[in-house]
Formats: C-alpha cells, structure tokens, sequence
C-alpha cells in the first residue's frame, strides 16, 4: 500500500528525517515507486521507470546513515529527471524516435550534482519531442495528463515532472525552461518552479555551450524545496562557460519578511489577454503580498506583442540549429509542429537573426527602470488557465478585439532576459479547481529575493496541503 501522506512530505522534511534516522531511504523510495505505479497508468508522466537500480542506490543510502557516513542535502530522497537531460548509460530520448534507443556515455552536470547530494534517481519524465511545446505530447510516448483533471494538460516541456510532483511521485523533479517549460507545468500543475539566473545551474546538455536562454531548475512542492535543489545543482562548473561564480549561500532558512521591500506589478505585461480568474487570482496573490509588508507599485511596463514574437522566432532557429539535420531522415515520425519549426528557422538570415538582440535589448531597457527602483516584478505565469490537452490550438490563438495577445505563455519574454531569476508559485484555483501561477521576477541573479518573496506568498496563501484529485 501507498502511504500517500509520505508522498506528499516535503524533500526538506525528508532529508530531515533520513538525516535523524527517522525514515530509511529504501522505505521512502519504495513508496515513491508504489506511488508512480499508482498514478503513472493515468497520467503518463514518467516514460522510465528505474526501479532496481533505484532500490540498489536505496540500500546504499541506508547503509550509509547506519554506518555514520557524512551525508549530502538530499540524501536518500527520489528524484526524477526529464527525458531531454542525459543520463549515463540510460535510455535518453527527448521524446523523439530519432533518439529512442540513444544511451548517453556522460550524464550531464546537473544530473552528477544532484546525485553527488544523495538523490536516487527513480525514473525519466515525459517531454514533448525536443522539448518545443508548452504541452506535453511527443510522437514516441503520447499524451501526458494533468492530475487536478486528467482531460487537462500539464503544461510543458516539463509537463511529466510538474505531473510528477504534483501528484506525489517524487518530492523533486528537473525541468528545463528555454521558454517557459519549468514555469509552464508549475503553473498548470500548482507546485513552484524556478528558473534560476542564466548560467546559475550549469547547463551542458546542448550542442552549443553559448545559447543563452536555456536554463535548468527545479520543480518542488514548496519554496524551500526549490532552494535545496538549486544549492545542491549550482555552479560552477567548467562544463558550461556561461555558468556563474561564486554559488549562492542558501544555507539559512528563508524568510517572508517583505518589510522594506518594493515590488512592481503588471497583470498583462503589456500585451496579453489574461483571463479574468486567472487575474483575480493573481490580484488575490499581490494584496497577500502587500499584507506581508511589500510596498506594491503597478507599473505600465512597455512591452508589446513584438516581444513575443522575437522569442518564437528565436525558437524556430534553436529547433533548426540542434535538430534540423535530422529532419529529411524522420520526417515522417516528428510531430509536426516540430518540422514547422525548423523549416521556419531554416529561412531567418543570419543577419535578421542578429537583429533579435536589438529587439532584445530594446525589452531590457524598458524593464531596467523598473528593477532599478524595485526589488522583483510580479505577473501572471499563464494567461488562460490549463488548457485541455486536446487544444493546442489555445497556444497561440492571433489577437484579440482590443489588440491584445492571445497565448497562454506569458514565460517567454523572460527567456530573452536571462540573467534575471524567475519563479512560478501557485496564486490559487479556478472555479473548475484549476491552478493557476504567479511569475515573481527578480533583478540580475538575485535568486535570494526572489525565494523571499516567493516564501511570503507561501506563508500567507499556503499551498503545502493541495492534493490533486488523482490523490
């Protein structure tokens, strides 16, 4: 039997435990691998499974604790990565047929840290192929379902480990977000999700070591979580050029304390439509903030849907670039939207695609200002609630009567200005018992901030007791 209340602990509380020989190791992660098999037949959120090698790491764990061993922050606690991020001698598919038997020689960086902290890898979570869409869907591994509604998506790229930990599997997960894909499931799934300051955790999985709006973060069921995952994956490390020195001090307990601080707030970032419930929320999650001691400004941020289109064009040349020499061979098994994109990457010249930096630079100076005389800005995360997996059409849907953006994606802008830190913490439920998110973006790597923030929100709105119907 499932102990479904040890699923739902936090990866803080379970280190704890482990630490003070409470819980073992090969108890917790047999749950997590009872628990998967519980819900993974529903909602397709892991497509493998690591159930001997991850009991084998268990005993491991226990032995080390019994033996008095020095332990690291994550000791014992399952861990699920996304299928887009290698993992030595496992299968690693990016949810693509032209990579399904690929068995990396090398793990990547993030996977060496988090191990190398005590965390027990027990699966891989479902992508959409490459990684290019915001609903998890890919041609090898099918649909992957949200567990609030399973006729609902997840969100994605990372829809399988926002799925997973929202549904109890594993206290953590890995996502990457090159446009919005660990924010996006958070949101769509209730639990936080942080995108850490370009080149914070060190990003190797790429082609190229120069790309500059990918990043690693995690996905967690409470602030606190996310701070563990972030101290033990952080940088530096020589396998990415672009990661930051020296890593953060994330040893102190976070505080909600927002005396002092100035916040800006814009529900539509400029451009787009955002859904009424979706904006109460959001407006109930700033006057909470407000409470908590935060001076709140609304600020008109300048921004326009060219914003937007600047990062899908960007898009279209990162799919072209890493997987475009693989499109006149598996044609015929891509998901489409996958060969749209590269096709449409294939036709920017080198010189208009140079010409984003400026559009680029034209968004940072608008928000500088902003971030000069505040400490973070507030948003929502997505603009419309979680879509049903069947509509992707609800992606980008052109605009609307009074010239505002219709895309549920209001993450992407914060792509093309990287180096700020951006995290995702639930604002509340929709009337159909939907989550929605709150973007809280802070000023150039200042993760402490926003964790503080973020912490506020959490003490005065807590969410650590929601539990997705599937639960």
């Amino acid at each position: 039997m499932t102990d479904v209340d040890l699923a739902y602990r936090s990866a803080s509380d379970l280190a704890a435990l482990i630490r003070g020989r409470e819980l073992s190791p090969v108890d917790l992660v047999e749950n997590a691998l009872a628990r998967i098999g519980d819900v993974n037949p529903r909602l397709n959120c892991f497509c493998f499974v690591h159930a001997e090698s991850a009991r084998a790491k268990a005993r491991q764990a226990e032995d080390a604790v019994m033996s008095g061993a020095e332990l690291g922050p994550l000791h014992g606690l399952p861990i699920a990565f996304k299928d887009l991020t290698p993992v030595a001698g496992t299968r690693t598919t990016l949810g693509s047929y032209v990579f399904e038997n690929w068995r990396p020689e090398r793990s990547a960086a993030i996977v060496d840290k988090l191990t190398a902290a005590g965390a027990i890898i027990v699966g891989k979570t479902t992508t959409p192929e490459f990684a290019h869409a915001g609903f998890t869907e890919s041609p090898l591994w099918g649909v992957t379902r949200n567990p609030w509604n399973l006729a609902h998506t997840p969100g994605g790229s990372s829809g399988g480990s926002g799925a997973a930990v929202a549904a109890g599997c594993v206290p953590l997960a890995e996502g990457t977000d090159m446009g919005g894909s660990v924010r996006i499931p958070a949101s769509d799934c209730g639990v936080v999700g942080l995108k850490p300051s370009l080149g914070r955790i060190p990003l190797d999985i790429l082609p190229s070591l120069f790309d500059n709006i990918s990043h690693f973060g995690p996905l967690t069921r409470s602030v606190a979580d996310a701070a563990l995952f972030l101290a033990s994956a952080q940088g530096p490390d020589d396998r990415d050029i672009q990661s930051v020195s020296p890593p953060l001090d994330l040893t102190q307990p976070l505080t909600g304390d927002l005396r002092g601080l100035r916040l800006a707030f814009s529900l539509d970032l400029g451009f787009y439509a955002v859904h009424p419930q979706v904006a109460d929320n959001t407006l109930a999650a700033v006057a909470a903030l407000r409470e908590a001691g935060a001076e709140v400004e609304e600020v008109a941020l300048d921004w326009t849907a060219e914003v937007d289109a600047t990062w899908s064009r960007m898009w279209g040349v990162f799919m072209a670039a890493y997987f475009g020499q693989h499109l006149e061979t598996w044609r015929e098994k891509m998901d489409p939207a996958v060969v749209k994109l590269i096709e449409a990457g294939r036709k920017m010249s080198a010189v208009d695609y140079k010409r984003l930096e400026i559009l680029r630079s034209a968004q940072w100076q608008a928000l500088a200002p902003i971030l000069r005389r505040c400490d973070a800005l507030l948003a929502p995360t997505m603009a419309q609630p979680p879509a049903l997996a069947s509509d992707k059409a609800s992606e980008r849907a052109g605009l609307d009567d009074q010239g505002r953006l219709m895309s549920r994606y209001m993450t992407e802008p914060f792509n093309l200005i990287g180096q700020c830190p951006v995290i995702s913490v639930p604002s509340g439920l929709t009337a159909a018992g939907l989550p929605t998110g709150l973007q809280i973006c802070g000023r150039r790597f200042d993760e402490p901030t926003v964790l503080r923030v973020a912490t506020a929100l959490e003490t005065r709105r807590p969410w650590a007791d929601w539990r997705p119907p599937l639960a």
